[in-house]
């Protein structure tokens, strides 16, 4: 009996270590000892009680009930191991029970498919599914925008490199000393610094803070806007070669009525014809101008 009251037998333990030995008893004589409260077996028990639960379950058919009991009472015992490789992956903004969760899957995983036949530790096969699993779930299921894994793992690569670097240098490293570091070329290094920022999303309606958390805005405060100049500038750019298949006489028209904002009675008297001259001269270079632009669209 345990320290905290769980029954166990003398003939389950002495059952556990004669199979650990040999091949598995295809005959199991008496059936299994009834554990009360799994969670509360101690690590040094779960361990031999697991391996003589995994040879009981190796040998009964799916379904049964005391291959449901087996199972469970697998999962139950072995939720340490599940506890102790989540604490690998405290703070990283991730609730503990979600990180349980996705552990106790990768455990469950692994006492579905180990083979008592090889005679491995169950731990051996254990841990790694647990890790992946919860490994996996940071990769697939964290980021607020999804990258490829190979900037995933970059960002791990980058922190810690940076971390280093910073204690080594007390600086802000470079990308170059971040790139000769981890022995890729710059432009890999930045592509991974700005995967990092899909990482985390913020709202755009998070209030700013300033010295005594005094508020000074919004982050949508921060967030540029289209610059209407941007367009007019792609205009300009669009219509210069146009502009230059246009006789003197079109492109001082031109520069008059839109540069210096002449009337066409003005620029009529500049040219010296009449303001209904000067109008359909107007049209005319605006129209050769329009088409030039429709037929490269």
């Amino acid at each position: 009996m345990t320290s905290n009251g769980t029954t166990t037998t003398a003939t389950a333990r002495t059952s556990a270590k004669s199979t650990s030995t040999g091949g598995v008893d295809t005959t199991p004589a008496e059936p299994l000892p009834l554990i009360e409260e799994p969670q509360c077996v101690d690590p040094a028990d779960a361990r031999n009680l697991s391996r003589l639960f995994l040879e009981r379950l190796a040998i009964t058919e799916a379904g049964a009930a005391e291959y449901r009991y087996a199972r469970n009472t697998l999962i139950e015992m072995n939720l340490s191991l599940v506890r102790y490789v989540a604490r690998r992956f405290k703070n990283r903004g991730v609730s503990v029970e979600d990180v349980l969760q996705v552990g106790a899957v990768g455990l469950i995983k692994a006492i579905d498919r180990y083979d008592v036949y090889r005679h491995v530790e169950f731990t051996t096969l254990a841990v790694p599914y647990i890790q992946g699993e919860i490994k996996r779930h940071f990769r697939d299921q964290t980021w607020a925008v999804h990258v490829p894994r190979r900037l995933q793992e970059l960002r791990t690569d980058l922190a810690r490199t940076r971390e280093r670097l910073a204690v080594e240098g007390n600086h802000e490293p470079s990308t170059t000393e971040l790139a000769t570091r981890l022995g890729l070329a710059e432009e890999e290094v930045l592509e991974g610094l700005v995967a990092c920022n899909c990482y985390d999303a913020d709202s755009i309606d998070r209030p700013l803070q300033a010295g005594e958390s005094k508020q000074v805005g919004l982050v949508a405060d921060l967030v540029g806007e289209d610059d209407p100049a941007l367009g007019l500038v792609e205009h300009v750019q669009a219509l210069k070669p146009h502009l230059a298949q246009l006789d003197a006489r079109e492109r001082e028209l031109l520069r008059l009525r839109f540069g210096a904002d002449m009337t066409q009675a003005e620029i009529g008297e500049e040219f010296g014809v009449s303001q209904m001259q000067i109008s359909r001269l107007l049209n005319r270079t605006c129209n050769k101008l329009r088409e030039g632009l429709l037929v490269e669209e």
